[in-house]
């Protein structure tokens, strides 16, 4: 990452900025007039969210071209590391989102199976979540510097 140049560092904080806006706000632990959440924010919702923004930031920011134009062949065999990404930071939201408000949740195991049995879990899915980021990243910054396109 020392190696990267502004435009890579620009995309990691504008992405960053909207993956905080996209799971802050509807799971609530961004305080709206929008959304009232029914249960208090924990002290541990805030690092799991903005780690989990920064690192979605920089993951994203991996993928932003610096040499010539790819095949289509090279293009279509990033997607499915993109959707796993994709689903660490869904994970992210369910993780930090207020139990009682999550309708899947809710319908799922109702109301009081939602506090006692998804909310002690939580943490475990803010963890995984941010472990699932951390590795995508490790895996994307190890192939770059790997498999680099010459100029």
């Amino acid at each position: 990452m020392r190696t990267w140049l502004a435009r890579r560092w620009a995309v990691a904080a504008v992405v960053t900025v909207i993956a905080a806006i996209v799971i802050g706000v509807p799971t609530g632990v961004v305080p709206t007039p929008f959304y009232t959440r029914m249960t208090p924010t924990l002290w541990w919702n805030y690092p799991a969210w903005l780690g989990s923004s920064v690192l979605e930031g920089l993951l994203v920011a991996t993928y932003v071209r610096v040499g010539p134009a790819r095949s289509a062949e090279t293009e279509g065999q990033e997607r499915p590391r993109t959707a796993r990404a994709l689903g660490a930071g869904l994970l992210s939201a369910f993780a930090v989102g207020c139990p009682v408000c999550n309708k899947l949740v809710v319908l799922a195991m109702g109301v009081s199976g939602a506090l006692s049995y998804f909310a002690p879990l939580q943490p475990v899915l803010a963890l995984a979540s941010v472990a699932l980021l951390v590795h995508a990243l490790v895996r994307r910054l190890r192939t770059t510097a790997a498999c680099r396109i010459p100029a």
